[in-house]
């Protein structure tokens, strides 16, 4: 039987982010705006965002840049975003005093957030910016 094992030429560089203070709904546009950029060029347009969340953004492609050069000696200038993706973590669920006696509820969701850098290959030479 012949070795059904694949051969992968490329590790993958992974960061994780748990119970990140926002929902999917708001963390998932920024994150397909950055899917595919050089990982300098996406810091640099999380540092002008307008979004709150995205300085936890930066936080993991941070780490995950430091993942990249402390366990696998990858150079830095060649990392790229190949996915940045988030799933739903728990939900706080406050309530806040209404007239007459009612309640209404206030979510409060929590996000994981999960960030893969690759090394970039020759065919990708594109840097994410329209220069």
């Amino acid at each position: 039987m012949p070795n059904l094992k694949k051969q992968i030429d490329t590790k993958i560089v992974k960061s994780v982010n748990k119970n990140v203070r926002s929902s999917t709904k708001k963390l998932n546009p920024i994150l397909k705006s950055i899917v595919g950029k050089k990982v300098d060029i996406a810091i640099r347009n999380l540092s002008f965002s307008d979004k709150r969340i995205s300085k936890d953004i930066k936080k993991t492609i941070s780490s995950a840049i430091a993942n990249a050069e402390n366990n696998y000696q990858y150079d830095i200038d060649k990392l790229i975003i190949k996915e940045a993706y988030c799933g739903k973590q728990v939900v706080m669920k406050r309530f806040r005093a209404r007239a007459k006696g009612r309640a209404a509820e206030i979510m409060k969701p929590y996000s994981n957030l999960t960030i893969i850098l690759t090394e970039q290959s020759k065919q990708l030479e594109s840097d994410g910016t329209k220069s």
